[in-house]
């Protein structure tokens, strides 16, 4: 009976740790709520996630580096894309690592990222109106030159406020980074400078609105927190328990009820998460930060994964078990 046994203990332990953090089913949410993987070889990378409005189930995203100016519309319910936008109007994108909708269904993209380690003398955010129709085009998008007031820095998270469409940046820093606030709104003619305002408390890879702009994700690649947006005075709010790995984009469900989380690589999953308070089901793992706990490497997905493997070291005891009595 080893043979079988030995066959079943990586299943049950794969099952164990790929447990999303969510564990609602049968919403009915749109398309994807519940997760989703991205089917599309071509999108090897994603590094940005948008949840559509005017095409609910339908989620936008990019690679951080492609063979052109390329946004794809990703079907929540299959996995497949839908569509291939092309931006014209633009330079060759250097460093894209992120994608949001603003109000009026434009889309933004963020080439920010600067391997570099913050030496790029500016970076650039494109926008487009999001297509009416989801099928393989080009649409003209505007081009803006964006530099920070306190100097270059490497940056992965765009955010764009639902209601006032003012656009935010988060850098990247391992110590953790500073909430960017743009001009209230973008010159295509001239730079844009973008102001520190306050702290965030983790190396962002991604981050987004909540629809009603009340919130804020971000993400990193070991977890994540909640921020009450409070007029850009942010407030902790809790914790996000994001999958372990080369974690990269975040955004909500158009309803506001969860959070998807995506990964970088071929045949990438997007794991969702209940919003706490939201009327989506159970806190998720991601409830109140009374505590103060720490959002460093470990973290949530670590106690997730603990939790787990307890509870597969427990199906394996009890079948050998079994397999004794035989």
């Amino acid at each position: 009976m080893r043979r079988p046994f030995a066959l079943l203990a990586p299943l049950l332990l794969v099952g164990a740790f790929a447990v999303p953090a969510s564990a609602a089913d049968g919403d009915d949410g749109p398309a994807g709520s519940d997760g989703f993987t991205i089917k599309d070889p071509r999108i090897a990378e994603s590094s940005g996630l948008a949840a559509s409005r005017l095409h609910p189930g339908i989620y936008w995203t990019h690679n951080d580096q492609d063979t052109g100016p390329y946004i794809y519309a990703v079907d929540g319910a299959t996995g497949e894309t839908v569509a291939r936008v092309s931006l014209s109007g633009v330079g060759t994108p250097r460093d894209v690592e992120a994608i949001g909708i603003g109000p009026g269904n434009r889309i933004f993209v963020g080439d920010l990222g600067d391997n570099l380690g913050g030496t790029w003398p500016h970076v650039w955010i494109y926008e487009l109106p999001e297509p009416e129709e989801l099928k393989d085009q080009t649409v003209k998008a505007t081009q803006y030159v964006v530099k920070y007031a306190d100097g270059a820095r490497d940056a992965e998270s765009l955010l764009i406020h639902p209601k006032t469409g003012r656009v935010y940046i988060i850098d990247k820093n391992e110590d953790g980074g500073h909430l960017y606030e743009g001009p209230a709104e973008l010159s295509a003619s001239g730079t844009n400078t973008f102001e520190p305002t306050v702290p965030v408390d983790l190396q962002a890879t991604d981050a987004a609105f909540s629809p009603d702009g009340e919130q804020i994700a971000v993400r990193s690649y070991f977890g994540g927190v909640r921020y009450d947006w409070n007029g850009g005075k942010i407030q902790r709010k809790g914790r996000i328990s994001a999958p372990l790995g080369q974690g990269e984009s975040v955004t909500y469900t158009i309803d506001g009820k969860k959070l998807l989380l995506g990964m970088e690589g071929a045949n990438s999953p997007v794991k969702a998460e209940d919003v706490p308070g939201s009327g989506g089901g159970s806190d998720g793992g991601s409830g109140s930060d009374a505590a103060g706990g720490s959002d460093g490497p470990g973290g949530d997905t670590l106690k997730l994964g603990a939790v787990g493997l307890l509870v597969a070291l427990a199906a394996l005891f009890g079948l050998r078990r079994l397999f004794r009595r035989r």
